[in-house]
């Protein structure tokens, strides 16, 4: 079982190398599926797809878990679910269990600019065919198809209050991830150090001040999305009007 072991020198990730265009060409096409056949996805008919894919990211992440325990990595200060991925893909199990608004209201902008930042680029040390390399990609993606899912074909669109609801949650969380971080000597939300692979954090000042530039994005970037999310609704909805 190499590829659940631990790593070498045949599993070591490189960003844009031909693994990681791979999986970027199936997270477009399987994104470019949902919007297409987003009319089909409609209904019930896809409860069971639903709930299936919730239990396989509940089995991805116990696996996960086991993983860092089985190879002595486990450590308190990084091995939580406490990262915002992680956190969307805790939202995604209670969402596709219970379908649920204000639960996509708190998951959809985290998805949608967190996970898809993480998946263009990855803090990621194993390549394929490893295990983490599976997990950490699934997961990414999931949560992604996940919140298109119930915005193309469930109707679900974020307002300005999902907005609102996000930016309180997550300045909520903040001071506890802050403790926790100095309390298990952790990088949650990497509040104390960027991570060592390259990522658009590079790009937002020295500690502590990207912090306060992640903050400051955080709003723009989510004040856009819903903008266009939101005409994007009305343009759909006259449409509909029209077809009916």
């Amino acid at each position: 079982m190499e590829w659940f072991g631990r790593s070498n020198q045949s599993f070591v990730f490189e960003m844009f190398s031909a693994s990681h265009l791979i999986v970027l060409a199936i997270f477009i096409f399987v994104s470019a599926v949902l919007f297409l056949y987003r009319k089909k996805l409609k209904g019930n008919k896809w409860r069971k797809t639903e709930v299936a894919v919730c239990f396989s990211l509940i089995l991805f992440e116990v696996m996960n878990q086991t993983w860092m325990y089985m190879n002595g990595v486990w450590k308190l200060g990084r091995s939580l679910p406490l990262e915002l991925c992680n956190l969307a893909l805790i939202l995604s199990i209670i969402l596709l269990l219970t379908r649920k608004k204000p639960i996509f209201e708190l998951l959809f902008f985290i998805a949608i600019l967190g996970a898809t930042q993480a998946i263009l680029t990855p803090a990621l040390t194993y390549d394929f065919p490893h295990f983490r390399f599976f997990h950490f990609f699934y997961a990414h993606m999931m949560v992604v198809w996940v919140s298109l899912y119930f915005t193309w074909a469930k109707g679900f669109y974020p307002t300005f209050q999902s907005v609102l609801k996000l930016l309180v949650f997550i300045n909520l969380l903040l001071p506890v991830i802050l403790f926790i971080n100095k309390a298990a000597d952790g990088n949650y939300w990497f509040l104390r150090h960027k991570p060592q692979s390259p990522s658009l954090l590079d790009l937002l000042g020295p500690y502590p001040w990207y912090i306060f530039s992640l903050e400051s994005l955080l709003v723009i970037f989510t004040m856009v999305t819903w903008r266009v999310l939101r005409k994007w609704e009305k343009w759909n909805r006259g449409r509909s009007y029209a077809d009916y």
